[in-house]
């Protein structure tokens, strides 16, 4: 029996830790050749000397279990080097099918604290680390589709977070990151579909090295049996969503946003209008709005925002 992903090609960005060394050895097991991108940088705030050992060390682990896979080092957030990645893609495996965007950083700090280099630094690797490696995926699959006059295969799985979902307060900059991806992950999903190209956003919720801290008081298994019990915040919870997302079983799913971790899929439904409220003369006036909108907002929840907080607790029943 053939494997779902045999005889496809993938990027998996970040890929030398944590969620993306998951996805990238999923991808494999699934069947797919991978290119392993990390740029290698220890610190979670992407300080440090950038270095090949960690996209080299998953890629060396494929190749050992039989897989196929190349490292590439480069740093998604410039330009050039996102179009090498996928440059080497094709010259590696021939095409592109498959695109993984899963690297970031994290600079945390309060509204009123924040440097602009703190804002500036995770949006460019989070958001413009996105748009950059979408960018030259779509330019290769639309020559693709155009040289055979019809759609091709190709799949986009993006990276946002709960933080973009609840309003992480301490994230300013890494909340609004992760909810551009996800506004730039519908709007891909428009654009490509008639190329036949899916793109869809996952928000999963991981013990890796970024969330080392966040996750601090909540314990692994433990106990008798505990070696042979995964982690509740495992990786490797979240990596069979984005094989699945990534296969041609999921080729009527674009365009959604799915929230993954601890034995649980959630698919978060799009927004939907709560209110509307017209105007009884040519334009609205303060006073009417004062008279429609306050009584509206006056009996909601103290707190209550667009912020969907409740997704925190969902959990593996």
């Amino acid at each position: 029996m053939s494997l779902p992903l045999e005889g496809r090609s993938a990027i998996v960005t970040g890929a030398g830790r944590g969620l993306g060394r998951a996805e990238a050895l999923e991808l494999a097991r699934l069947g797919a050749a991978v290119v392993v991108n990390d740029f290698g940088q220890p610190g979670r705030d992407g300080s440090g000397a950038a270095s090949a050992t960690p996209a080299e060390e998953v890629a060396a682990g494929i190749r050992a279990a039989g897989g196929r896979a190349v490292a590439h080092t480069g740093d998604v957030a410039d330009h050039q080097q996102a179009r090498e990645l996928v440059e080497l893609a094709v010259a590696e495996f021939g095409q592109l099918d498959i695109l993984v965007n899963n690297a970031g950083i994290l600079r945390d700090r309060m509204v009123f604290s924040m440097s602009e280099d703190e804002w500036d630094s995770v949006i460019r690797v989070h958001l413009k680390g996105h748009f950059n490696t979408i960018h030259f995926a779509a330019a290769h699959w639309r020559a693709r589709s155009k040289a055979a006059d019809a759609p091709v295969y190709g799949r986009i799985v993006n990276t946002s977070s709960e933080a973009f979902l609840a309003g992480s307060a301490g994230q300013p900059n890494y909340a609004a990151a992760k909810g551009g991806i996800v506004g730039l992950t519908t709007s891909t999903a428009l654009a490509l579909a008639k190329y036949g190209i899916t793109a869809n956003v996952i928000c999963p919720r991981a013990r890796t090295r970024m969330t080392a801290d966040v996750f601090a008081g909540f314990q692994e298994p433990a106990g008798d049996g505990a070696e042979d019990r995964l982690d509740p915040l495992a990786p490797e919870h979240v990596a069979p969503l984005v094989g699945y997302l990534a296969s041609p079983a999921a080729a009527q799913v674009n365009g959604q946003l799915l929230v993954v971790h601890g034995g649980m899929v959630a698919v978060v439904e799009r927004p939907r209008v709560a209110a509307k409220f017209d105007t009884k003369q040519d334009a609205f006036t303060y006073d009417e709005l004062d008279a429609l909108l306050t009584p509206h907002y006056a009996d909601r929840p103290a707190g209550e925002t667009f912020a969907a907080a409740e997704v925190l607790g969902l959990k593996h029943e």
